[in-house]
C-alpha cells in the first residue's frame, strides 16, 4: 500500500501478503459482502482509494450502495454464489453468517475470507499515528470531530488524514472514509465481540464503560478486562474520561506505560471545559477549553447537548497531544455540523422540526433527549425503534425511563438484528414500562402507521426525532414527505 508506514509488527493473519499482492497485479478482486453497512464502506473507500480493485453485494438500495457505485465499484443487488467466483479475497463482517451463500461458494473455491475486524487492524497497523476512538457511548461523535479538526489544520499531516468513521461527513464528502498520505488515522474501535482488540493503536481513546453487549461478555468486570487488554496493546497515548470510574479502573488494572491523558467535566482532569452555556435557540454550546490549569482556547459547537461538550474536550485533548495548535481546535470545531444520523435535523415543515439520531443505548437515548429538550421546543417527539430482543429485555426499566424523558412517545417492532426473536419480549413490554414511568406510549407494527399517527397528531413547534441504529430514520424521511403532503407544501 503507498504512502504508508510499515514500521509496525505484520500480522500474524496472511492479510499483509494479500494484500500486497493484489496491490502488485489489478486483476486481483477483493469483494465485500454487505459493502453498504457503515462498517465497511469506508474501508471499501481507503483500498479504492489506494488503488485496490474491489466489489461488493448488499441487500438493500441506499444511497451508500449509490455512493459506492459512483467511485466505480461494482456492486452487486442480493448476496448468490455468483457474486464471488472472479474473487480473489472476501471482506465481511460479524452480520454476514457462516451460511450466507456467498460465504459458502468461497469456502467451496477456497477463496480466502477476511473478517472486516482483521482488515481494519492491518490498516492501522500501517500508521504510525493510528487514533482509535472506543467507549460505549460517543464514538462517532469524537471521532468526527478529530476529522474535523485536523482537517481545519495548518500542516500537510494534520490534513490529509485518513479516516474510518461510522458516520458520514461533509468534510469527508458526505463519505465516512479517507485515503490520506499523512502518517494519521483516525478510526472508530468498537468493543463488540473484542473487535477492538485487532486494532494496533498508537493513541487509544476511552470515552466511557457502560453497560452494553452483555450478551457476549456477560458481565461489566468481563466488559471492563476487555478495554484493560485494548489498553495494553496501545504504545504510546491513553486518552481517557477522567471522570468514568469504570474507564479508570480499567487504565489501573493495565500493563500500559506510556503516557496518560485525562479529560473531563471536573477540574481535577488535564483538560476540561470552563464556563460552559448551552445555546437554548441555536442548540450548541459556549466553553472555554482548560489544560493543566491554563486557558487554551474559546470553543463554539453548533451541535446540542453538554454530552457534546465533553466529547469535545475528548476531541480537543486528543488533537493537542498530537500536535495541534489552540486556533485549529477551535476552528475545526465550529465547523463541526454533526455527523449524520448524530441530532441531524433533516427538516423543518410548517414549524415543526424532524430529526433523527443513532441512539440505542438508555444512556444515549437520555442525553438526546435532554439535550432536545433544553433546545426551547414546546413538544418534543420520541420515535423508538428498539435494536435486539437482549438488549430491550435486559434494560426494559432503563429504555422506559430514558423515553419517559419525551413528552410524546412512540415505538415501533423490536429490530432483532443478529438475534433470533425468543418470544418473550416484545414492544407492548416496553409500552407498559413506561406507563409506569407515568407517560403513554404508542405502538404500530409498521413504520407507515408510526408515520400517520404522528403527522395526524403533532403541531407547529414540535421537534419530531427518531432514535434506533437500525433504519428508523425511514420513518423521520416518511413523516417530512406526509407533512408536506398534508400542508400541500
Amino acid at each position: 500500500m503507498e504512502n504508508l508506514s510499515t514500521n509496525k509488527t505484520k500480522p500474524s493473519f496472511s492479510v499483509s501478503d494479500l494484500l500486497f499482492e493484489m496491490k502488485q497485479n489489478d486483476s486481483h478482486l477483493i469483494h465485500y459482502i454487505g459493502i453498504g453497512g457503515s462498517g465497511m464502506y469506508p474501508l471499501a473507500q481507503i483500498l479504492h482509494g489506494k488503488g485496490f480493485n474491489l466489489s461488493g453485494s448488499d441487500n438493500n438500495q441506499t444511497d451508500t450502495v449509490d455512493a459506492v457505485r459512483k467511485m466505480g465499484i461494482s456492486v452487486f443487488m442480493g448476496h448468490s454464489p455468483e457474486n464471488v467466483v472472479n474473487a480473489s479475497a472476501i471482506v465481511r463482517s460479524a452480520a454476514i453468517s457462516d451460511d450466507n451463500p456467498e460465504i459458502i461458494k468461497a469456502r467451496e473455491l477456497r477463496i480466502p475470507v477476511i473478517e472486516r475486524s482483521e482488515l481494519l487492524g492491518y490498516i492501522t497497523k500501517q500508521y504510525n499515528k493510528a487514533v482509535c476512538v472506543s467507549g460505549t457511548h460517543g464514538k462517532t461523535t469524537v471521532s468526527s470531530m478529530l476529522a474535523y479538526i485536523f482537517m481545519n489544520g495548518d500542516c500537510f499531516e494534520q490534513t490529509d488524514i485518513s479516516a474510518v468513521i461510522g458516520g458520514k461527513l461533509k468534510i469527508l464528502d458526505g463519505g465516512s472514509g479517507r485515503s490520506g498520505g499523512s502518517d494519521i488515522m483516525i478510526c472508530e474501535a468498537c468493543e463488540y465481540a473484542d473487535t477492538f482488540l485487532q486494532l494496533a493503536p498508537n493513541v487509544s481513546v476511552i470515552i466511557n464503560i457502560d453497560e452494553d453487549h452483555l450478551e457476549y461478555f456477560g458481565s461489566m468486570d468481563n466488559l471492563r478486562l476487555s478495554f484493560t487488554k485494548f489498553c495494553n496493546i496501545t504504545t504510546d497515548y491513553l486518552v481517557v474520561n477522567g471522570d468514568d470510574a469504570n474507564t479508570m479502573l480499567a487504565v489501573k488494572n493495565s500493563e500500559f506505560s506510556g503516557k496518560v491523558v485525562t479529560f473531563g467535566k471536573s477540574a481535577s482532569n488535564d483538560f476540561y471545559p470552563l464556563e460552559l452555556n448551552g445555546n437554548a435557540k441555536g442548540g450548541g454550546n459556549v466553553f472555554e477549553l482548560v489544560h493543566n490549569g491554563q486557558s487554551l482556547t474559546t470553543i463554539r459547537l453548533n451541535v446540542p447537548g453538554e454530552h457534546n461538550a465533553l466529547n469535545a474536550v475528548c476531541a480537543c485533548a486528543v488533537a493537542t497531544t498530537l500536535g495541534c495548535s489552540p486556533d485549529t481546535l477551535s476552528k475545526g470545531l465550529e465547523a463541526f455540523t454533526g455527523a449524520r444520523r448524530r441530532f441531524e435535523i433533516l427538516g423543518e415543515v410548517n414549524g415543526i422540526t424532524v430529526a433523527d439520531d443513532y441512539a440505542h443505548h438508555p444512556a444515549e437515548i437520555t442525553v438526546t433527549l435532554k439535550a432536545a429538550k433544553s433546545m426551547g421546543y414546546e413538544r418534543v417527539w420520541a420515535v423508538h425503534q428498539p435494536f435486539t430482543y437482549s438488549r430491550t429485555k435486559s434494560m426494559l426499566g432503563e429504555f422506559a425511563k430514558a423515553l419517559s424523558i419525551a413528552d410524546e412517545i412512540t415505538l415501533t417492532e423490536i429490530m432483532g438484528s443478529r438475534e433470533v426473536d425468543p418470544g418473550d419480549i416484545h414492544s407492548a413490554d416496553l409500552v407498559r414500562e413506561i406507563s409506569k414511568c407515568g407517560k403513554n406510549c404508542d405502538y404500530f407494527s409498521t413504520f407507515d402507521d408510526v408515520a400517520n399517527e404522528i403527522v395526524e397528531n403533532c403541531r407547529t413547534h414540535d421537534l419530531i426525532i427518531t432514535l434506533g441504529c437500525g433504519d428508523v430514520n425511514k420513518i423521520a424521511h416518511n413523516i417530512i414527505h406526509k407533512i408536506n403532503a398534508k400542508f400541500m407544501l
